[in-house]
């Protein structure tokens, strides 16, 4: 898999990607509650994509949110459907490259794990970021077999199999206490809360 041709695919969908969208929010809602999103808190959201997740942080009264895609296309619309609200970033840019600056109380990769071809170097990259306390979540509002599913077809060369909950929970683990995995017929959840210790990214 090459990143280029995450760019390129996303890019191309990225026009009708609200419109083709089928979006659960109890799941979401779900999703959210074992990432313990909470008021006050600061939110990274990896590969955003157009921002389908704003909304509900925003719900939540998060205090920021900083949406980064590799995506130009979706940063781009999620940046002007949400430019009224001066607590939203969007960055354009490659999560494992790119330099915040800051930690987060709460990491979120949502319906995008697949598409990252070094799942051990994301989570790394991701744990360097989130601060001690706070949790990381990769989660889908599908299964596992629907989400491989899904990607057999004009996706098939940009996605990596979704591996089974129990791997990454072990990717997990030299930085996380992992305390949610869920994967059944309607959503797949890993979520852990960062160890104390100094972490350095795979960047």
């Amino acid at each position: 898999m090459q990143k280029q041709d995450v760019i390129d695919f996303f890019d191309r969908c990225a026009p009708t990607w609200d419109a083709d969208m089928v979006k659960n929010d109890e799941i979401i809602g779900k999703i959210l509650d074992n990432a313990e999103v909470a008021e006050g808190q600061d939110i990274l959201d990896v590969a955003c994509g157009t921002g389908v997740l704003f909304p509900f942080y925003l719900e939540r009264k998060v205090a920021s949110v900083t949406g980064i895609d590799i995506s130009h296309e979706m940063a781009k619309l999620a940046q002007q459907k949400h430019e009224c609200h001066d607590n939203i970033q969007v960055i354009c840019g490659d999560v494992e490259e790119t330099r915040f600056g800051r930690e987060f109380d709460s990491v979120m990769v949502y319906n995008a794990f697949p598409h990252f071809p070094e799942p051990e170097r994301l989570i790394a990259t991701l744990a360097a970021v989130t601060r001690t306390g706070g949790r990381l979540t990769v989660a889908h509002s599908a299964s596992r077999e629907q989400i491989d599913d899904h990607h057999k077809g004009p996706a098939s060369k940009i996605s990596n199999g979704l591996m089974y909950a129990d791997e990454l929970k072990a990717i997990f683990e030299p930085y996380f206490d992992v305390d949610v995995i869920i994967s059944n017929d309607r959503m797949y959840q890993v979520a852990g809360t960062r160890r104390e210790g100094e972490i350095h990214s795979h960047g």
